[in-house]
Order: C-alpha cells, then structure tokens, then sequence
C-alpha cells in the first residue's frame, strides 16, 4: 500500500435482491489525520454482518442507511498509530465504528480498548463483541431461559447463533439449533454440546421440530424469520419467549414478503414475541463482556472465526455471508 493512501469501499448503488460486486466501489483517499481528543486507527481485522444489508437500502430501520458514495458502514479492530488523546496510547489495541476502510479516525470515546494478551484482537468484533453482547443480552435478558425449557436457535453455528446456544446450555436448557448443513450440524453437536439439531436444507423443519420438541418449545431466538419461524409459531409450548435478533430469509426479497398467519400461535400459547436491539443495553455491556471473557478463558465459550484475507474482497466475501457460505464469525483480515 502506498503511504498515506486509505483504501475504501462506498456503496455505489442500491441493490435490487441479493447485492452484486459493482454495487460497490473500491477508492483510494488520503489517510486521514486525527485531532485533539482522537486517534488514528490502522484496522487489522473488519467485520461483516448481516445487518449492512438493510442499511444499503433507503427508508425507515433503527439506524441510518449508508448513501450512495459513502464508506459502507461496519465495525473493526486495529492498533493506534497516532494519539492525540492521555486516554489511548499509540500501539493500543481498539474496537471501533470504522466501516470498510483501512484507516479510520475517532474520538477516545468512540473506542474500546481491547487486551490482546486476553484473547486474539480479533474476537473484539466476535465472541468479545456485538455478536457475542447480542447473543448474551437475547438470551439472558429476552428470552430468559429456565432450566429444563426446550430452546431453539436458527442460524445455530453462525457467529450469534453458536453463542446463543452455548449460554442457554449454562442456563439447563435443552437446545436444539437449525443450520444449513451437515458439517454445521456435526459442529453444533459434537463441538457445542447442542442437544440435537436440523439441516434445514436436507430436512423438513416443521416435521423435526414436533420430532424434537414433543412438549413445544419455550424459547426461540430467530435469526432468520421466514419459513422457519412459522415452523416455529406451529410448536409453541404454554408461555414460550421468542426473541426476533434478524431475519436474514428476507434481507434480499425485492418485495415485501407476505407476514407469518399463524401469529394465533401466539394467542393459543400465551407466548410473547419481542424484538431487540443491542444498542438498548449499552449500560450493561461491560459486565457483559466480562462474563463473556471468562467463560472464554474457562473454555466454557468456545467460538469459530471464518477469516478471508484482503480488503479488496468484502464484497464477495459479504456477498457469499448473505448466502449462508461463511462458517462462523466473518471476518476481513486487512
């Protein structure tokens, strides 16, 4: 890389369905330079995630959408270059709102300082960060799961789901994940110590789920909405909890799909279904990732990170995440 350029990908247009590679844009711009109460940041790892889908569409969600020619939105982690802030150091390790790019400068108090002597820097944007704060706050403070409850969890070895499943197992649930392939199947089970799981690809998902859950089940942490939700609406047991985390069935319809109508499930079971957001428990996020970190340490967490090498290929790399081709935490080795 020459010195002093920053290489960024922008949204160039808005996909219709599933994004395409020239719906984005690959730019070099000088390496910005930060200012008092800032550091620059040299990202090592960025993350890509489902939800920078919808904010390459335009209209009404819980954050703003990236616009046409702006750096797509994400978070990275990387090494302080520069400080200009006693609060942070140069050689620093941090976790920031970067997008994707490989410079990025920010506020001290739009970065969090990670140990990389506790665990590998990369799992700040893992196991250590929004996907593991999302699972542990889904299932904790949500779904608040009881021993012996039946939980079921889709997208079960993706980087929110695998985490879901593990603490409802702390917590004495019975868990069965959904995924989308044997390999993923086998490690769910053999390596996560999942109860029992379904290969919605090879297997009928409302036939297994009466299989499996012959008393219904009591919590459900939807990632993916769709069929599988209503397969799930149809096995409810008497005040199930459901947690609504993503639903990555519909990110790329090109219309609105036609709404779950068997929503009387939810009458019938006296169930509560709730939507959320990580954001809203903000407060709580570093007894969160102390716990985390712990159960980490202890080997009680165990975590798996599918790592693609090279900026220049987010966008496939993202493109094939929307597609369920990443096995694990995806994430952009810079």
């Amino acid at each position: 890389m020459p010195e002093g350029v920053n290489r960024q990908w922008l949204l160039a247009k808005r996909p219709a369905g599933l994004p395409k590679e020239d719906d984005f844009e690959l730019r070099e711009s000088e390496t910005p330079r930060p200012e008092h109460g800032e550091v620059l940041v040299r990202l090592e790892y960025l993350s890509l995630d489902p939800y920078m889908r919808g904010r390459m569409n335009e209209g009404k969600s819980y954050a703003p959408g990236v616009q046409i020619g702006e750096v797509m939105t994400g978070e990275g982690v990387g090494v302080v270059v520069e400080s200009h802030s006693d609060a942070i150091s140069v050689g620093d390790h941090v976790a920031v709102r970067s997008g994707w790019q490989e410079f990025v400068t920010a506020h001290v108090s739009a970065t969090r300082k990670i140990d990389s002597k506790a665990a590998p820097v990369s799992t700040g944007l893992g196991v250590l960060g929004m996907p593991g704060l999302t699972a542990y706050f889904g299932t904790l403070d949500v779904l608040e799961p009881r021993p012996g409850d039946t939980f079921v969890v889709s997208a079960a070895s993706g980087a929110v789901g695998a985490i879901v499943g593990q603490i409802a197992k702390m917590a004495g649930c019975r868990v069965i994940g959904i995924a989308g392939s044997s390999e993923k199947v086998s490690y769910i089970i053999d390596e996560l110590g999942f109860d029992a799981a379904i290969n919605y690809k090879t297997e009928s998902v409302p036939e297994r789920l009466a299989e499996l859950c012959p008393d219904g089940i009591d919590c459900y942490f939807d990632n993916v909405g769709g069929v599988t939700t209503d397969a799930v609406l149809d096995n409810l047991a008497t005040g199930a909890r459901i947690a609504i985390c993503g639903q990555i069935a519909h990110y790329n319809d090109v219309e609105q799909a036609m709404g779950p109508r068997n929503l009387r499930s939810l009458l019938v079971a006296q169930a509560r279904m709730q939507g959320f957001l990580v954001f809203q428990f903000a407060q709580k996020h570093p007894v969160a990732l102390a716990r985390l970190s712990k159960w980490v340490s202890e080997g009680r967490l165990k975590y798996r990170e599918d790592i693609v090498d090279g900026i220049e290929n987010m966008p496939k790399a993202f493109i094939g995440l929307l597609q369920g081709a990443n096995f694990g935490k995806l994430l952009i080795k810079v």
